[in-house]
């Protein structure tokens, strides 16, 4: 590590030694002495205000104001007033003319913290002063020129507020002239300790009592713990500790009652680099869901009609079962036997009726293993499924005038199936 860096991070009171953490810190050192805007990207609490300081710090803006302007804070209707400014009368309540923060950081920097919540109105009047270093103030016709370095920070996917229309792709490129990445702290492990250490000791400074230790376990514990808050969070949870506990030497059982076991995973996080991609899950659900049911369905069918076979066919069948047969039990899935001695359609209601076949061979429970069944003799041998369920289709559609819907319902299956037979039968005319 360069003296350089080392010297950054002990001005500063920056912890850790993690190569992201080094990398962005190296890289606010080399822009600092430019004038070019930059974006600091990272999640909520991971310390991305240190890097405008930095940059601010080692440029030759350093003796020159330095402003910070938290843009999710500021009202929409106010923003552009404590931005640019306004002139006396300009809106209801304005008294007197007022300065806008670029007027009074002229020379210097402002950071425009949680810069994805600036409204649209005001992206187009920020980026005006990015390209041009002008701005008007409101209420105000005349052009004033400003000087100001513009480093902004976010925590929003800017890829995804773009394609929503919430932030304009012309300013975005217009800030991220130099993108600096700020790491989170569950990426840091080995930083972690370090900065519990670092937190326990300037709040035991604080509140004059002894410092907390973590013991090995409780080490184990805090570095693979997902800190959703980052360093905030940790801070905070130091803090916490350092008052509430008495006991300075801190176990994982005790980290567990601060930050418990249930919200002890790991974190999917959109990162900013990452390429947009699409979204297919829901329609992968829907077609599992779907596919599984259609299993499940054919399963209750084989299931049934093995129980029929066995017991002769005197099993009571449910409305249920018999729409189930309706529904599933087609050509390409009959077994090898007779589907006509088994279901068939009675010509005088129109419902699923049950024979009683006689059974020759039954190897086992399996419906796939019956190879031999003798048809009754009282049932004509030419009596076939395909040809009673297209004579009862056309009968069907004939009764309802071709409504298709109605003559689904009458037969118990449904238009889907209805339309599959209707073109398996050339039907269609």
């Amino acid at each position: 590590m360069s003296n350089e860096l080392q010297n950054i991070k002990n001005r500063f009171g920056i912890i850790g030694n993690f190569p992201a953490l080094n990398r962005a810190l190296e890289k606010s050192i080399q822009v600092a002495p430019t004038d070019i805007s930059v974006l600091v990207i990272g999640e909520s609490g991971v310390g991305k205000e240190f890097i405008p300081k930095i940059i601010h710090s080692e440029s030759k803006r350093k003796h020159q104001p330095y402003i910070v302007v938290n843009c999710g804070a500021i009202p929409e209707g106010t923003i552009d007033s404590e931005l640019f400014g306004h002139e006396k009368g300009a809106f209801t309540g304005a008294t007197a003319t007022r300065k806008g923060y670029f007027e009074v950081a002229d020379g210097g920097t402002i950071f425009l913290d949680e810069v994805g919540e600036l409204p649209l109105q005001t992206q187009v009047r920020l980026l005006r002063v990015l390209e041009s270093g002008e701005f008007m103030k409101v209420g105000s016709s005349q052009v004033q020129k400003t000087n100001v370095r513009i480093v902004a920070a976010t925590n929003v996917n800017m890829m995804k507020a773009i394609h929503d229309g919430r932030f304009r792709e012309d300013l975005y490129y217009r800030l991220n002239t130099v993108q600096i990445d700020m790491p989170p702290l569950r990426e840091r492990k080995g930083d972690i300790h370090l900065l519990f250490r670092k937190f326990a000791i300037d709040f035991a400074e604080k509140y004059r009592m002894p410092e907390l230790e973590l013991e090995q376990s409780a080490v184990h514990y805090i570095e693979n713990y997902s800190f959703p808050g980052n360093i905030r969070q940790l801070r905070n949870l130091v803090e916490q500790m350092t008052v509430v506990e008495r006991n300075r030497n801190i176990t994982a059982e005790k980290l567990a009652e601060y930050i418990p076991m249930e919200t002890h995973l790991p974190m999917v996080v959109n990162s900013q680099n990452t390429p947009k991609q699409n979204d297919f899950g829901s329609e992968r659900e829907i077609m599992y869901k779907i596919l599984f049911d259609m299993r499940n369905d054919i399963n209750d069918l084989k299931s049934l009609t093995s129980e029929l076979i066995k017991n002769r066919g005197t099993a009571d069948l449910s409305n249920h079962e018999k729409n189930l047969i309706n529904r599933i039990y087609t050509p390409e899935t009959q077994p090898q036997v007779n589907p006509g001695s088994l279901v068939y359609f009675d010509n005088h209601n129109d419902a699923p009726v049950v024979q009683n076949p006689t059974i020759i061979s039954t190897p086992d429970d399996s419906y796939e293993d019956i190879e031999d069944i003798e048809i009754e003799e009282n049932r004509p041998e030419s009596l076939s499924l395909q040809n009673n369920e297209k004579d009862l289709i056309i009968k069907a559609l004939e009764k309802h005038k071709g409504r298709r819907n109605r003559a689904a319902d009458e037969l118990g299956i449904s238009q889907r199936t209805l339309y599959r037979k209707i073109k398996q039968y050339n039907l269609e005319d």
